[in-house]
């Protein structure tokens, strides 16, 4: 059992002969209760202040935690919007290479398309210049047949002229 303010204060003495002096001793008695009450007053405040430490200890900690967690949960999400964004971009960087495989075949298709078209406009260059050719050898050959008509009927009216002037 603890020394306690009451006990000091119910506590009794046997007096003896040449004793200590009652009035002396209930004066010490008294100090030390009003000193013990002080005491326990002040350990009592101290709990109380402990206490309410410990509470807002525990509510700082809760808080901390719930920081971690929600850090925990930002860098989760922070890194599943990584991973989106890595995938959108290998999506779109697949979608930019099939788009440019198609632009390029339609490229290879068409110049292949205009090289047809130039050799078949070669050929065709050719047969027109062959025909251009031929027409003009016709035409020639219908010239010198021409020369050799008019020059014939020269002659004939040369003779004739000389045969009416005989």
């Amino acid at each position: 059992m603890g020394i306690t303010s009451l006990v000091v204060k119910q506590k009794e003495f046997t007096t003896r002969f040449r004793g200590f002096d009652v009035q002396e001793v209930d004066y010490f008695l008294e100090d030390v209760s009003k000193e013990l009450d002080e005491l326990n007053q002040a350990i009592k405040h101290l709990q109380e202040e402990n206490h309410r430490f410990n509470l807002e200890n525990q509510g700082y900690r809760k808080r901390e935690n719930s920081m971690k967690n929600a850090m925990i949960q930002s860098q989760k999400v922070l890194d599943q919007m990584k991973e989106n964004a890595k995938k959108s971009a290998e999506v779109i960087i697949a979608n930019a290479e099939v788009e440019a495989e198609r632009i390029l075949n339609r490229a290879h298709k068409r110049l292949s398309q205009l090289h047809s078209d130039i050799i078949e406009l070669k050929r065709q260059r050719i047969q027109l210049e062959m025909q251009i050719s031929a027409v003009l050898e016709t035409h020639s050959k219908m010239l010198e047949m021409t020369k050799e008509e008019n020059k014939a009927a020269d002659e004939t009216d040369s003779t004739l002229k000389f045969i009416k002037q005989a």
